[in-house]
């Protein structure tokens, strides 16, 4: 259950990317997007929040309040807003690629901010800091480097012949292809640091269901200030029965909603490294829906860049998995005492001694 949750998951992501994508093409603002995006978790969510202890969270304190309303700005309103921009700039499968980036860019906060360390003459330390150097090759060829197109099943929009009467024309200046690149991550930055700033607040209030229906009802404030400041015109706040409205609904309850029960399954069961090492599917899947169904051609530069973000996030991921091991990096380092398996075989080796003594 807990490998087909993670599949689900990554499924879910990528139809994220996708539909996004989908609405911005067709000319819905990134900004009012969003907005509804975290109203639409917020109403999915409450009633949840409600039935389910709300009488028996913890008190919220104004300094907590506090502390969630920054984070709910720092690591979901900016977060969203600036990965919106991004992906108009860009594609679904770059925006997919760059997820990648999100489990190195969190080590190397978490080592700025002093909540990891690295051990440069452990191989642990040495296979964080090759994924880390990997990981940004990758992110320095998805910028620089677009390269030739793949065109895989058809030139004519796919299989759903997906093409919007305001659609806008595809980024092809270099120049907006770096920004979205930047912009993205960009993105990953904040939400790598709402990863790490998050675990201090949950100390102070511990209810998960409530922390996130808080934080997604602050965020869709937040967002509706930023959306009626950069646009005002009532005809762009419709919706109406077509792919914004599919893609407002897709990300406020698939994503916001289940992911999240799913995510807390998967770390429970198989814990935080198995759900990250899941992550590249979401790429993989990204890939094969674009070209198939928006029958958008795959750049070279951005599969080059993708795997590079790829074997980068596994070394940091091996040096992390390596690292929780210490016995191994104690035979190596040969500072620490016998391991875990040395010691268990000289207990049999003192028992075999005393039979022998008897």
């Amino acid at each position: 259950m807990a490998y087909l949750a993670a599949g689900v998951i990554q499924l879910f992501y990528a139809g994220m990317f996708l539909l996004s994508k989908i609405a911005f093409d067709g000319g819905m603002n990134s900004f009012i997007f969003v907005f509804y995006r975290q109203a639409a978790a917020s109403i999915f969510l409450f009633p949840f929040a409600l039935f389910f202890g709300w009488k028996s969270a913890p008190p919220l304190t104004f300094s907590t309040f506090c502390k969630i309303f920054l984070l709910s700005f720092v690591g979901i309103t900016m977060s969203l807003n600036i990965c919106g921009i991004g992906l108009v700039y860009t594609s679904a499968t770059l925006a997919a690629a760059s997820a990648n980036s999100l489990p190195v860019i969190t080590f190397i906060l978490a080592v700025l901010l002093r909540v990891e360390t690295v051990k440069m003459r452990a191989y642990s330390g040495v296979a964080k800091m090759t994924g880390i150097l990997i990981c940004m090759g990758g992110v320095a060829v998805l910028a620089f480097y677009k390269g030739p197109d793949f065109h895989v099943f058809s030139h004519n929009g796919g299989i759903l012949h997906i093409r919007a009467p305001h659609t806008k024309p595809a980024p092809q200046s270099i120049i907006i292809w770096i920004k979205g690149c930047f912009f993205m991550l960009l993105s990953n930055t904040f939400w790598a640091l709402w990863l790490i700033l998050q675990g201090r607040v949950l100390k102070s209030y511990p209810s998960k269901l409530h922390f996130t229906t808080l934080q997604c009802l602050l965020s869709a404030f937040q967002s509706f200030f930023i959306a009626i400041a950069v646009e005002r015109d009532p005809r762009e706040w419709r919706l109406g029965w077509n792919v914004r409205l599919l893609a407002v609904a897709y990300c406020g309850i698939a994503v916001t909603g289940v992911c999240y029960y799913l995510q807390a399954f998967v770390i429970e069961k198989k814990g935080p490294v198995f759900l990250s090492m899941s992550t590249p599917l979401s790429l993989i899947i990204t890939i094969i829906c674009s070209a198939l169904f928006l029958g958008q051609a795959v750049s070279l530069g951005s599969l080059v860049g993708g795997l590079l973000l790829v074997a980068g996030l596994y070394c940091v991921l091996w040096g992390k998995r390596r690292e929780h091991c210490p016995n191994v990096e104690a035979i190596n380092d040969e500072k620490e005492g016998p391991s875990h398996c040395d010691l268990k075989q000289v207990c049999v080796d003192i028992n075999m001694h005393d039979e022998m003594l008897k």
